[in-house]
Protein backbone atom coordinates (compact mmCIF):
# COMPACT_ATOMS: atom_id res chain seq x y z
CA UNK A 1 0.00 0.00 0.00
CA UNK A 2 1.20 3.94 -1.06
CA UNK A 3 0.86 6.24 1.26
CA UNK A 4 0.73 10.14 -0.79
CA UNK A 5 1.98 13.11 1.13
CA UNK A 6 -1.25 15.41 0.82
CA UNK A 7 0.45 18.08 2.43
CA UNK A 8 -0.59 21.15 0.62
CA UNK A 9 1.70 23.68 -1.29
CA UNK A 10 1.43 27.37 -1.64
CA UNK A 11 4.26 27.46 -4.42
CA UNK A 12 2.50 29.02 -7.82
CA UNK A 13 2.33 26.64 -10.70
CA UNK A 14 3.49 27.74 -14.22
CA UNK A 15 2.38 26.47 -17.80
CA UNK A 16 5.81 25.45 -20.27
CA UNK A 17 4.77 28.69 -22.28
CA UNK A 18 4.68 31.11 -19.18
CA UNK A 19 7.76 29.82 -17.53
CA UNK A 20 9.14 30.31 -21.13
CA UNK A 21 7.94 33.68 -21.45
CA UNK A 22 9.11 34.91 -18.49
CA UNK A 23 12.44 33.58 -19.18
CA UNK A 24 12.82 35.25 -22.23
CA UNK A 25 11.62 38.59 -20.55
CA UNK A 26 14.03 38.08 -18.02
CA UNK A 27 16.71 37.20 -20.23
CA UNK A 28 16.29 40.25 -22.74
CA UNK A 29 15.54 42.84 -20.01
CA UNK A 30 19.04 41.97 -18.32
CA UNK A 31 21.08 41.48 -21.91
CA UNK A 32 19.27 43.86 -23.64
CA UNK A 33 22.25 44.95 -25.33
CA UNK A 34 25.77 43.30 -25.61
CA UNK A 35 28.33 42.83 -27.25
CA UNK A 36 30.26 38.85 -27.70
CA UNK A 37 33.52 37.89 -29.11
CA UNK A 38 34.00 34.49 -30.47
CA UNK A 39 34.79 32.45 -33.49
CA UNK A 40 32.66 31.90 -36.27
CA UNK A 41 31.62 28.18 -36.10
CA UNK A 42 28.61 26.33 -38.11
CA UNK A 43 27.44 29.12 -40.87
CA UNK A 44 23.85 28.92 -42.97
CA UNK A 45 21.68 30.99 -44.91
CA UNK A 46 18.69 29.67 -45.90
CA UNK A 47 16.57 30.74 -48.72
CA UNK A 48 14.67 33.08 -46.27
CA UNK A 49 17.60 35.52 -46.43
CA UNK A 50 18.49 35.13 -42.47
CA UNK A 51 22.09 33.94 -41.43
CA UNK A 52 22.11 31.32 -39.07
CA UNK A 53 26.01 30.93 -37.14
CA UNK A 54 27.37 30.18 -33.98
CA UNK A 55 29.90 32.20 -31.84
CA UNK A 56 32.27 29.64 -29.61
CA UNK A 57 35.01 30.05 -27.98
CA UNK A 58 37.46 27.08 -26.30
CA UNK A 59 34.77 26.44 -23.27
CA UNK A 60 31.41 27.19 -24.87
CA UNK A 61 29.04 27.91 -27.59
CA UNK A 62 26.49 30.89 -28.36
CA UNK A 63 23.81 30.21 -31.09
CA UNK A 64 23.18 33.56 -32.96
CA UNK A 65 20.78 34.38 -35.73
CA UNK A 66 20.28 37.74 -38.03
CA UNK A 67 17.33 38.96 -39.61
CA UNK A 68 17.13 39.35 -43.17
CA UNK A 69 16.96 43.49 -43.03
CA UNK A 70 19.60 43.56 -40.83
CA UNK A 71 22.08 41.50 -42.84
CA UNK A 72 21.21 43.71 -46.24
CA UNK A 73 22.91 46.99 -44.13
CA UNK A 74 26.16 44.94 -42.95
CA UNK A 75 29.71 45.89 -44.75
CA UNK A 76 31.11 43.03 -43.42
CA UNK A 77 29.88 39.74 -43.87
CA UNK A 78 31.19 36.97 -41.09
CA UNK A 79 33.49 33.92 -42.61
CA UNK A 80 33.41 30.26 -41.00
CA UNK A 81 36.94 30.21 -38.74
CA UNK A 82 37.37 34.48 -38.17
CA UNK A 83 36.54 35.91 -34.88
CA UNK A 84 34.28 38.39 -35.14
CA UNK A 85 32.53 40.94 -32.31
CA UNK A 86 28.82 40.40 -32.98
CA UNK A 87 26.55 43.53 -31.45
CA UNK A 88 23.16 42.34 -29.90
CA UNK A 89 20.86 41.39 -27.56
CA UNK A 90 20.22 37.93 -25.83
CA UNK A 91 16.66 36.19 -26.05
CA UNK A 92 15.39 32.49 -25.82
CA UNK A 93 14.38 30.19 -28.46
CA UNK A 94 11.05 28.15 -26.46
CA UNK A 95 10.52 25.74 -29.56
CA UNK A 96 14.34 24.41 -28.37
CA UNK A 97 14.44 26.00 -24.45
CA UNK A 98 18.17 27.55 -25.75
CA UNK A 99 18.54 31.18 -25.56
CA UNK A 100 20.34 32.94 -28.45
CA UNK A 101 21.87 35.96 -29.36
CA UNK A 102 19.89 38.06 -32.04
CA UNK A 103 22.83 39.75 -34.12
CA UNK A 104 22.33 43.38 -35.22
CA UNK A 105 26.18 44.59 -36.35
CA UNK A 106 29.44 41.86 -36.89
CA UNK A 107 32.57 43.41 -37.40
CA UNK A 108 35.97 41.52 -37.46
CA UNK A 109 38.09 41.23 -34.20
CA UNK A 110 40.37 43.73 -34.95
CA UNK A 111 42.06 44.04 -38.13
CA UNK A 112 44.48 41.64 -37.81
CA UNK A 113 41.89 38.94 -38.47
CA UNK A 114 40.69 40.45 -41.81
CA UNK A 115 44.45 40.83 -42.88
CA UNK A 116 45.22 36.86 -41.57
CA UNK A 117 42.12 35.66 -43.99
CA UNK A 118 43.26 38.14 -46.80
CA UNK A 119 46.67 36.63 -46.65
CA UNK A 120 45.29 33.35 -46.51
CA UNK A 121 42.80 33.87 -49.29
CA UNK A 122 45.62 35.50 -51.47
CA UNK A 123 48.43 32.77 -51.34
CA UNK A 124 45.35 30.40 -51.85
CA UNK A 125 44.53 31.74 -54.98
CA UNK A 126 48.10 32.29 -56.13
CA UNK A 127 49.08 29.10 -55.77
CA UNK A 128 46.07 28.33 -58.48
CA UNK A 129 47.97 31.00 -60.85
CA UNK A 130 45.00 32.84 -61.22
CA UNK A 131 47.64 36.24 -59.97
CA UNK A 132 50.28 35.07 -62.79
CA UNK A 133 51.68 37.47 -65.16
CA UNK A 134 50.98 34.74 -68.25
CA UNK A 135 47.36 35.40 -67.56
CA UNK A 136 47.37 38.84 -67.91
CA UNK A 137 46.62 40.51 -70.95
CA UNK A 138 47.50 43.75 -73.00
CA UNK A 139 45.41 46.75 -72.92
CA UNK A 140 43.90 47.82 -76.53
CA UNK A 141 45.48 50.84 -77.76
CA UNK A 142 42.18 52.36 -79.08
CA UNK A 143 39.44 51.25 -77.77
CA UNK A 144 35.83 51.61 -78.99
CA UNK A 145 33.60 50.44 -75.76
CA UNK A 146 34.36 51.01 -72.34
CA UNK A 147 33.26 49.09 -69.76
CA UNK A 148 32.77 50.21 -66.11
CA UNK A 149 31.36 48.39 -63.28
CA UNK A 150 30.76 50.71 -60.25
CA UNK A 151 28.15 52.56 -58.41
CA UNK A 152 26.19 54.73 -60.49
CA UNK A 153 25.59 57.40 -58.03
CA UNK A 154 29.26 57.58 -56.59
CA UNK A 155 31.38 60.08 -57.59
CA UNK A 156 33.62 57.66 -58.82
CA UNK A 157 31.67 57.42 -62.43
CA UNK A 158 31.47 61.06 -62.44
CA UNK A 159 35.35 61.28 -61.96
CA UNK A 160 35.74 58.39 -65.08
CA UNK A 161 33.72 60.17 -67.50
CA UNK A 162 35.30 63.87 -67.12
CA UNK A 163 38.46 62.06 -67.53
CA UNK A 164 37.55 59.97 -70.58
CA UNK A 165 35.74 63.29 -72.13
CA UNK A 166 38.98 65.35 -71.43
CA UNK A 167 41.55 62.39 -73.17
CA UNK A 168 39.61 61.19 -75.55
CA UNK A 169 35.34 61.02 -75.70
CA UNK A 170 34.21 57.16 -76.93
CA UNK A 171 31.26 55.04 -75.53
CA UNK A 172 31.27 53.77 -72.26
CA UNK A 173 28.65 51.06 -70.68
CA UNK A 174 27.70 51.15 -67.02
CA UNK A 175 27.17 48.48 -65.02
CA UNK A 176 25.68 49.47 -61.95
CA UNK A 177 26.54 47.04 -58.67
CA UNK A 178 27.25 47.80 -55.15
CA UNK A 179 30.60 48.54 -54.03
CA UNK A 180 30.31 47.74 -50.67
CA UNK A 181 28.31 45.22 -48.31
CA UNK A 182 27.43 41.76 -48.46
CA UNK A 183 26.11 41.28 -52.38
CA UNK A 184 29.21 43.69 -53.19
CA UNK A 185 31.45 40.24 -54.49
CA UNK A 186 28.44 38.46 -56.21
CA UNK A 187 27.38 41.33 -58.20
CA UNK A 188 30.97 42.54 -59.49
CA UNK A 189 31.42 38.93 -60.76
CA UNK A 190 28.36 38.86 -62.31
CA UNK A 191 28.70 42.44 -63.71
CA UNK A 192 32.97 40.94 -65.43
CA UNK A 193 30.99 37.96 -66.94
CA UNK A 194 27.96 40.07 -68.35
CA UNK A 195 29.96 41.92 -69.83
CA UNK A 196 32.28 39.14 -71.62
CA UNK A 197 28.82 37.48 -72.17
CA UNK A 198 27.87 40.16 -74.57
CA UNK A 199 27.40 39.54 -78.29
CA UNK A 200 29.52 41.84 -80.54
CA UNK A 201 27.47 43.81 -82.92
CA UNK A 202 24.78 43.32 -80.77
CA UNK A 203 21.99 45.83 -79.22
CA UNK A 204 24.45 46.59 -76.55
CA UNK A 205 27.94 47.60 -77.32
CA UNK A 206 30.69 44.56 -76.04
CA UNK A 207 33.48 46.66 -74.46
CA UNK A 208 37.11 46.43 -75.44
CA UNK A 209 38.11 46.89 -71.90
CA UNK A 210 36.91 46.75 -68.96
CA UNK A 211 37.36 49.11 -65.65
CA UNK A 212 36.23 48.18 -61.85
CA UNK A 213 36.27 50.68 -59.85
CA UNK A 214 35.56 51.99 -56.12
CA UNK A 215 36.57 55.06 -54.14
CA UNK A 216 38.48 54.92 -51.23
CA UNK A 217 37.47 52.75 -47.63
CA UNK A 218 38.17 51.33 -44.98
CA UNK A 219 39.26 47.40 -45.62
CA UNK A 220 36.12 46.39 -44.12
CA UNK A 221 34.55 48.71 -46.88
CA UNK A 222 36.84 47.25 -49.33
CA UNK A 223 36.10 43.51 -48.07
CA UNK A 224 33.68 43.21 -50.88
CA UNK A 225 36.36 43.58 -53.62
CA UNK A 226 38.16 40.76 -52.11
CA UNK A 227 35.26 37.57 -52.50
CA UNK A 228 36.89 35.14 -54.44
CA UNK A 229 33.85 34.54 -56.49
CA UNK A 230 34.76 38.38 -58.29
CA UNK A 231 38.69 37.36 -58.17
CA UNK A 232 38.24 34.56 -60.02
CA UNK A 233 35.42 36.31 -62.95
CA UNK A 234 38.22 39.69 -63.08
CA UNK A 235 41.03 36.56 -63.67
CA UNK A 236 38.51 34.67 -66.33
CA UNK A 237 37.69 37.83 -68.02
CA UNK A 238 38.40 37.34 -72.10
CA UNK A 239 38.40 41.10 -72.17
CA UNK A 240 41.38 43.14 -69.93
CA UNK A 241 40.26 43.99 -66.69
CA UNK A 242 41.61 47.31 -65.05
CA UNK A 243 40.91 47.54 -61.05
CA UNK A 244 40.84 51.13 -59.75
CA UNK A 245 39.55 49.85 -56.09
CA UNK A 246 40.69 53.02 -53.58
CA UNK A 247 43.38 55.23 -53.03
CA UNK A 248 47.08 54.30 -53.63
CA UNK A 249 47.84 52.81 -50.37
CA UNK A 250 44.60 50.51 -50.87
CA UNK A 251 45.20 46.93 -52.36
CA UNK A 252 42.68 44.13 -52.70
CA UNK A 253 42.48 40.81 -54.19
CA UNK A 254 41.01 41.78 -57.26
CA UNK A 255 44.13 43.89 -58.12
CA UNK A 256 46.55 41.58 -58.24
CA UNK A 257 44.02 39.40 -60.47
CA UNK A 258 43.52 42.55 -62.94
CA UNK A 259 45.45 42.88 -66.31
CA UNK A 260 46.14 46.20 -64.92
CA UNK A 261 45.81 48.11 -61.43
CA UNK A 262 45.41 51.49 -61.37
CA UNK A 263 45.93 53.90 -58.37
CA UNK A 264 42.86 55.53 -58.65
CA UNK A 265 39.60 55.73 -60.97
CA UNK A 266 40.72 58.64 -62.75
CA UNK A 267 43.92 56.60 -62.74
CA UNK A 268 42.58 53.95 -64.68
CA UNK A 269 40.46 56.23 -67.25
CA UNK A 270 44.14 57.48 -68.21
CA UNK A 271 44.77 53.92 -68.65
CA UNK A 272 42.02 53.17 -70.87
CA UNK A 273 42.61 55.92 -73.55
CA UNK A 274 45.11 58.15 -75.29
CA UNK A 275 45.07 61.76 -75.15
CA UNK A 276 43.38 62.84 -78.15
CA UNK A 277 44.69 65.85 -78.85
CA UNK A 278 48.35 64.77 -78.32
CA UNK A 279 47.46 62.22 -81.21
CA UNK A 280 45.99 64.85 -83.94
CA UNK A 281 49.55 66.27 -83.14
CA UNK A 282 51.51 63.45 -83.58
CA UNK A 283 49.50 62.50 -86.57
CA UNK A 284 50.27 66.35 -87.99
CA UNK A 285 53.76 65.66 -87.34
CA UNK A 286 54.01 62.49 -89.00
CA UNK A 287 51.59 63.70 -92.01
CA UNK A 288 54.47 66.90 -92.84
CA UNK A 289 57.19 64.29 -92.40
CA UNK A 290 55.61 62.47 -94.76
CA UNK A 291 55.23 65.33 -97.10
CA UNK A 292 58.75 66.09 -96.03
CA UNK A 293 59.90 62.96 -97.45
CA UNK A 294 57.80 62.55 -100.32
CA UNK A 295 59.38 65.77 -101.57
CA UNK A 296 62.84 64.75 -100.96
CA UNK A 297 62.04 61.63 -102.28
CA UNK A 298 60.21 63.25 -106.01
CA UNK A 299 63.50 65.56 -105.85
CA UNK A 300 66.06 62.81 -105.91
CA UNK A 301 64.30 60.67 -108.31
CA UNK A 302 64.02 63.79 -110.87
CA UNK A 303 67.90 64.28 -110.70
CA UNK A 304 68.49 61.03 -111.00
CA UNK A 305 66.13 60.97 -114.54
CA UNK A 306 67.40 64.51 -115.81
CA UNK A 307 70.68 62.41 -115.11
CA UNK A 308 69.61 59.18 -117.31
CA UNK A 309 67.92 60.86 -119.80
CA UNK A 310 71.17 62.74 -121.05
CA UNK A 311 73.05 59.63 -121.39
CA UNK A 312 69.91 58.48 -123.64
CA UNK A 313 70.61 58.28 -127.21
CA UNK A 314 68.63 60.69 -129.43
CA UNK A 315 64.91 59.54 -131.16
CA UNK A 316 66.14 59.67 -134.99
CA UNK A 317 69.25 57.54 -133.87
CA UNK A 318 67.34 55.00 -132.03
CA UNK A 319 65.24 54.79 -135.18
CA UNK A 320 67.22 55.38 -138.19
CA UNK A 321 68.48 51.51 -138.15
CA UNK A 322 65.11 50.00 -137.73
CA UNK A 323 63.93 52.79 -140.26
CA UNK A 324 66.53 51.17 -142.65
CA UNK A 325 65.49 48.00 -142.09
CA UNK A 326 61.87 48.60 -142.90
CA UNK A 327 62.16 50.24 -146.33
CA UNK A 328 64.56 46.85 -147.24
CA UNK A 329 61.96 44.65 -146.07
CA UNK A 330 59.04 46.61 -148.01
CA UNK A 331 61.10 46.03 -151.05
CA UNK A 332 61.90 42.86 -150.71
CA UNK A 333 58.22 41.86 -149.38
CA UNK A 334 56.74 42.14 -153.07
CA UNK A 335 59.07 39.02 -154.59
CA UNK A 336 59.25 37.52 -151.20
CA UNK A 337 55.40 37.28 -152.15
CA UNK A 338 55.69 36.42 -155.77
CA UNK A 339 57.94 33.46 -154.99
CA UNK A 340 56.10 32.32 -152.18
CA UNK A 341 52.78 32.15 -154.32
CA UNK A 342 54.66 30.09 -157.17
CA UNK A 343 56.29 27.23 -154.57
CA UNK A 344 52.97 27.20 -153.04
CA UNK A 345 51.30 26.59 -156.40
CA UNK A 346 53.87 23.98 -157.57
CA UNK A 347 53.17 22.20 -154.46
CA UNK A 348 49.54 21.88 -154.89
CA UNK A 349 50.25 21.06 -158.57
CA UNK A 350 52.57 18.16 -157.51
CA UNK A 351 50.21 16.93 -154.74
CA UNK A 352 46.75 17.31 -157.12
CA UNK A 353 48.95 15.39 -159.63
CA UNK A 354 49.49 12.71 -156.98
CA UNK A 355 44.98 12.65 -156.49
CA UNK A 356 43.84 10.10 -159.16
CA UNK A 357 40.97 8.40 -159.33
CA UNK A 358 43.57 4.88 -160.14
CA UNK A 359 45.44 5.54 -156.62
CA UNK A 360 42.46 6.26 -154.55
CA UNK A 361 40.90 3.34 -155.69
CA UNK A 362 44.04 1.05 -155.31
CA UNK A 363 44.27 2.47 -151.79
CA UNK A 364 40.33 1.79 -151.05
CA UNK A 365 40.97 -1.39 -152.60
CA UNK A 366 43.95 -2.33 -150.11
CA UNK A 367 41.92 -1.02 -147.42
CA UNK A 368 39.43 -3.18 -147.65
CA UNK A 369 41.86 -5.96 -147.46
CA UNK A 370 43.35 -5.00 -144.63
CA UNK A 371 39.73 -4.65 -143.13
CA UNK A 372 38.53 -8.09 -144.67
CA UNK A 373 41.65 -9.84 -143.46
CA UNK A 374 41.40 -7.95 -139.85
CA UNK A 375 37.96 -8.99 -139.45
CA UNK A 376 38.58 -12.82 -140.80
CA UNK A 377 41.22 -13.32 -138.43
CA UNK A 378 39.36 -12.07 -135.43
CA UNK A 379 36.84 -14.18 -135.88
CA UNK A 380 39.49 -16.90 -136.31
CA UNK A 381 41.03 -15.75 -133.05
CA UNK A 382 37.61 -15.79 -131.39
CA UNK A 383 36.64 -19.42 -133.06
CA UNK A 384 40.02 -20.94 -131.79
CA UNK A 385 39.65 -18.96 -128.32
CA UNK A 386 35.72 -20.36 -128.20
CA UNK A 387 36.96 -23.80 -128.79
CA UNK A 388 39.79 -23.63 -126.39
CA UNK A 389 37.11 -22.14 -123.56
CA UNK A 390 34.67 -25.09 -124.38
CA UNK A 391 37.55 -27.71 -124.69
CA UNK A 392 38.60 -26.41 -121.30
CA UNK A 393 34.58 -26.72 -119.95
CA UNK A 394 34.28 -29.82 -121.39
CA UNK A 395 37.77 -31.31 -119.89
CA UNK A 396 36.21 -29.48 -116.94
CA UNK A 397 32.90 -30.74 -116.88
CA UNK A 398 34.48 -34.41 -117.08
CA UNK A 399 36.38 -32.98 -113.76
CA UNK A 400 32.75 -32.55 -111.88
CA UNK A 401 32.04 -36.07 -112.00
CA UNK A 402 34.90 -37.19 -109.62
CA UNK A 403 34.76 -33.89 -107.67
CA UNK A 404 33.06 -33.12 -104.03
CA UNK A 405 29.83 -30.51 -104.24
CA UNK A 406 31.74 -27.92 -102.53
CA UNK A 407 33.92 -27.45 -105.78
CA UNK A 408 30.64 -27.18 -108.08
CA UNK A 409 29.99 -23.34 -107.50
CA UNK A 410 33.45 -22.74 -108.13
CA UNK A 411 33.10 -24.68 -111.34
CA UNK A 412 30.12 -22.62 -111.69
CA UNK A 413 31.73 -18.89 -111.68
CA UNK A 414 34.31 -20.12 -113.76
CA UNK A 415 31.73 -21.14 -116.30
CA UNK A 416 29.89 -17.59 -116.02
CA UNK A 417 33.42 -16.03 -116.24
CA UNK A 418 34.31 -17.42 -119.29
CA UNK A 419 30.38 -17.07 -120.53
CA UNK A 420 31.35 -12.90 -119.39
CA UNK A 421 34.61 -13.04 -121.59
CA UNK A 422 33.52 -14.77 -125.00
CA UNK A 423 30.50 -12.46 -124.77
CA UNK A 424 32.99 -9.27 -124.11
CA UNK A 425 35.39 -10.73 -127.38
CA UNK A 426 31.85 -10.53 -129.23
CA UNK A 427 30.94 -6.99 -128.75
CA UNK A 428 34.88 -6.45 -128.98
CA UNK A 429 34.90 -7.80 -132.63
CA UNK A 430 31.78 -6.14 -133.22
CA UNK A 431 33.59 -2.82 -132.28
CA UNK A 432 36.66 -3.52 -134.44
CA UNK A 433 34.59 -4.50 -137.39
CA UNK A 434 32.00 -1.25 -136.70
CA UNK A 435 35.12 0.90 -136.64
CA UNK A 436 36.75 -0.61 -139.79
CA UNK A 437 33.73 -0.21 -141.61
CA UNK A 438 33.42 3.39 -140.91
CA UNK A 439 36.95 3.94 -141.80
CA UNK A 440 36.03 2.38 -145.23
CA UNK A 441 32.41 4.73 -145.70
CA UNK A 442 34.56 7.73 -144.99
CA UNK A 443 36.89 6.70 -147.97
CA UNK A 444 34.31 5.93 -150.67
CA UNK A 445 32.91 9.19 -149.47
CA UNK A 446 36.14 10.69 -150.06
CA UNK A 447 36.78 8.71 -153.13
CA UNK A 448 33.30 9.82 -154.70
CA UNK A 449 33.83 13.63 -153.85
CA UNK A 450 37.09 13.45 -156.11
CA UNK A 451 35.83 10.68 -159.11
CA UNK A 452 35.28 12.63 -162.09
CA UNK A 453 31.44 11.62 -162.20
CA UNK A 454 31.09 14.44 -159.59
CA UNK A 455 31.99 16.92 -162.16
CA UNK A 456 29.80 14.85 -164.99
CA UNK A 457 26.94 15.93 -162.42
CA UNK A 458 27.72 19.46 -163.50
CA UNK A 459 27.54 19.51 -166.66
CA UNK A 460 30.92 18.10 -168.47
CA UNK A 461 32.04 15.19 -170.62
CA UNK A 462 34.61 13.52 -171.54
CA UNK A 463 35.84 12.71 -174.83
CA UNK A 464 37.32 9.14 -176.19
CA UNK A 465 38.73 8.52 -179.57
CA UNK A 466 38.28 5.66 -181.88
CA UNK A 467 41.37 3.78 -179.74
CA UNK A 468 38.90 4.94 -176.93
CA UNK A 469 41.20 7.52 -175.48
CA UNK A 470 40.94 10.09 -173.33
CA UNK A 471 40.72 13.54 -175.62
CA UNK A 472 42.11 16.88 -173.53
CA UNK A 473 42.72 19.31 -176.48
CA UNK A 474 40.89 19.81 -179.77
CA UNK A 475 44.04 19.75 -181.61
CA UNK A 476 44.21 16.41 -180.90
CA UNK A 477 41.20 15.96 -183.19
CA UNK A 478 40.76 15.67 -187.06
CA UNK A 479 37.24 16.34 -189.14
CA UNK A 480 35.10 13.42 -189.49
CA UNK A 481 36.73 11.43 -187.25
CA UNK A 482 34.43 9.33 -185.02
CA UNK A 483 34.78 10.20 -181.34
CA UNK A 484 32.00 9.15 -178.10
CA UNK A 485 31.08 11.60 -175.47
CA UNK A 486 30.63 9.79 -172.09
CA UNK A 487 28.02 11.95 -169.62
CA UNK A 488 26.91 11.39 -166.24
CA UNK A 489 24.22 8.37 -167.28
CA UNK A 490 26.42 6.77 -170.55
CA UNK A 491 28.30 7.59 -173.95
CA UNK A 492 26.60 8.74 -176.98
CA UNK A 493 28.75 8.43 -180.69
CA UNK A 494 29.60 11.49 -182.34
CA UNK A 495 31.91 12.85 -185.05
CA UNK A 496 33.83 15.89 -185.23
CA UNK A 497 32.62 18.60 -187.89
CA UNK A 498 35.07 21.07 -190.29
CA UNK A 499 37.56 23.02 -188.35
CA UNK A 500 36.14 26.82 -188.25
CA UNK A 501 35.22 29.55 -185.50
CA UNK A 502 31.09 27.78 -185.85
CA UNK A 503 32.60 24.29 -185.96
CA UNK A 504 30.61 21.68 -183.85
CA UNK A 505 30.17 18.03 -183.00
CA UNK A 506 28.23 16.46 -185.24
CA UNK A 507 26.08 12.99 -183.48
CA UNK A 508 26.14 10.00 -185.40
CA UNK A 509 22.90 8.68 -187.04
CA UNK A 510 22.84 5.75 -184.44
CA UNK A 511 23.13 7.26 -180.62
CA UNK A 512 22.82 5.64 -177.98
CA UNK A 513 19.55 5.74 -176.84
CA UNK A 514 19.27 8.07 -173.94
CA UNK A 515 17.82 7.27 -170.88
CA UNK A 516 14.51 8.20 -169.21
CA UNK A 517 14.53 11.66 -167.86
CA UNK A 518 18.16 13.50 -169.70
CA UNK A 519 18.33 15.65 -172.57
CA UNK A 520 18.73 14.88 -175.92
CA UNK A 521 23.20 14.06 -176.93
CA UNK A 522 23.26 16.69 -179.53
CA UNK A 523 22.07 19.33 -176.77
CA UNK A 524 25.10 17.86 -174.54
CA UNK A 525 27.61 17.69 -177.72
CA UNK A 526 26.20 21.58 -177.94
CA UNK A 527 26.95 22.55 -174.49
CA UNK A 528 30.26 20.85 -174.83
CA UNK A 529 31.83 22.58 -177.70
CA UNK A 530 30.54 25.43 -175.74
CA UNK A 531 32.17 24.70 -172.78
CA UNK A 532 35.31 24.30 -175.24
CA UNK A 533 35.49 27.22 -176.71
CA UNK A 534 35.03 29.53 -173.28
CA UNK A 535 36.26 26.98 -170.26
CA UNK A 536 38.56 24.76 -170.17
CA UNK A 537 38.37 21.08 -168.96
CA UNK A 538 39.02 19.84 -165.65
CA UNK A 539 41.58 17.64 -166.89
CA UNK A 540 43.07 19.87 -169.21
Amino acid sequence: MTIFDETPSNAAEFTVSELSGALRRTVEDAYGHVRVRGEVGRLSRPGSGHVYFDLKDENAVLSAVAWKGVVGRWTFFPEQGLEVVATGRLSTFPGQSRYQIIVEKVEPAGAGALMALLEDRRKRLAAEGLFADARKQLLPFMPRVIGVVTSPTGAVIRDILHRLADRFPLHVVVWPVRVQGETCGAEVSRAVAGFNALEPGGPVARPDVIIVARGGGSLEDLWGFNDETAVRAVAASEIPVIAAVGHETDWTLIDHAADRRAPTPTGAAEMAVPVKADLIAHLATLGARLQGAKRRSIQRRLETLRGLTRGLPTLDSLLALPRQRLDRSSDLLGKALIFNTANHRRHFERQAARVVPSALQAALREKRQTVGERANRNRLAVRRSLERCHGVLDRRRAMLAAMPRHLLSSVGRQKDRLRETALRSDRATSRLVAQYRRNLAAQERMLGSLSHKSILNRGFALVWNEADDLVTRVEHLTAGEKIALQFVDGRTAASVGPPGPDAAVAAADTPEAPRPGTKSPKAASSRKSAAGKGQGSLFD
